[in-house]
Parts: structure tokens; C-alpha cells; sequence
């Protein structure tokens, strides 16, 4: 006959592994969180330098949008600080959904400022080139935006999981926001 302390001893040690096991794959699956946000940071980077470039040089011949390249300044500031949120910890929807909204705000900021640089002919080259810049950011940015939210669904799915759920409640895993 087996003692029934060691099969409480077994058990223990079971759910203590499982534990284990649950909480490493958790750890994993956010580290690929943080890891595919690592292409969306670079791409939201680069789109905000060349935007920068964009706006002064729209600024020195042009006195006029003033307005118009402020507001998108202010706007590319929602998105760089709603960035810096996210790459602190990118598993976290609420960022997420900030981001996504500051880039929403940033693309109808934006709209404007490119149909100017495409009406206005007496414009440099520059910016019409910084406007072609744009669009491939654009576009590497959206690939990057895919990989990201690629990685969520698994994330998500994991902590949706009983019992798994139980582990990501006790240790704060929260779900994951797609941009």
C-alpha cells in the first residue's frame, strides 16, 4: 500500500513543475512579444526622422503651414511617447491601443502636409523625395506592425488557456494589445 504522504509529496512536486513549466512558456512567448516590437520601434525611428526632415524643410520656405507642421510635430510627439510606453513592456493592450490611436491621429496630421508637397510644384525636390522616403517607412512599418501582432496571438491564446490562466493571473501576465 503507498503512503499517502508521498503521494501528496507527488503531487506537490507535479504541480510545482507544471507551475514551472507554464510560467517558463508564458516568459517565452512575452520575450517574442518584446523581441518582434524591436521592428516596429525601428521603422516608428525612422519614420520620425525623415518626418522631422520633412517638417523643416517645409518650414523654412513656408511660412504659412505653420499650423499645419506644428500639429503634425504634436502629433508625431503622441506617437514617440506612446512608443517609449510599449517598448517598456510591449505586452501590455492598453500601450498597444495608445499607439495605435497616436498613429491614427499622426496619419491624419500627415495627410495635409504630403497633398501639399504633391500641389505645391514651386516646393524643392527634397521634400518630394522625403515624401517617397515616407511611404517605404510606411511599408516597413506595416510588415513590421504584422510580425508584431503575429506574436500576440499566441500570447493571448496561452493566457486565455485554463490552467494556464491561473499562472498568468498569480504573475501579472495580462493580455497583449495588436497595433
Amino acid at each position: 500500500m503507498i503512503n499517502p504522504w508521498w503521494l501528496g509529496l507527488a503531487a506537490a512536486a507535479l504541480l510545482m513543475f507544471w507551475t514551472l513549466g507554464a510560467y517558463n512558456r508564458l516568459m517565452a512567448l512575452r520575450n517574442t512579444l518584446h523581441r518582434a516590437f524591436v521592428p516596429v520601434d525601428e521603422a516608428l525611428q525612422q519614420r520620425h526622422r525623415l518626418l522631422d526632415r520633412l517638417a523643416d524643410d517645409l518650414a523654412q520656405p513656408e511660412t504659412q503651414g505653420a499650423s499645419v507642421i506644428e500639429a503634425l510635430r504634436g502629433a508625431q510627439a503622441q506617437v514617440q511617447a506612446a512608443a517609449d510606453a510599449l517598448r517598456i513592456r510591449a505586452a501590455a493592450a492598453e500601450r498597444a491601443a495608445r499607439l495605435v490611436v497616436a498613429d491614427a491621429a499622426l496619419q491624419a496630421e500627415l495627410a495635409p502636409v504630403l497633398a501639399w508637397v504633391v500641389q505645391d510644384a514651386a516646393l524643392a525636390a527634397a521634400p518630394a523625395q522625403r515624401a517617397a522616403a515616407l511611404d517605404a517607412a510606411a511599408q516597413r512599418l506595416a510588415f513590421a506592425r504584422q510580425s508584431f501582432n503575429q506574436a500576440v496571438v499566441p500570447y493571448n491564446d496561452a493566457i486565455r488557456q485554463f490552467p494556464t490562466h491561473l499562472i498568468a493571473v498569480a504573475f501579472g501576465f495580462g493580455a497583449a494589445g495588436k497595433l
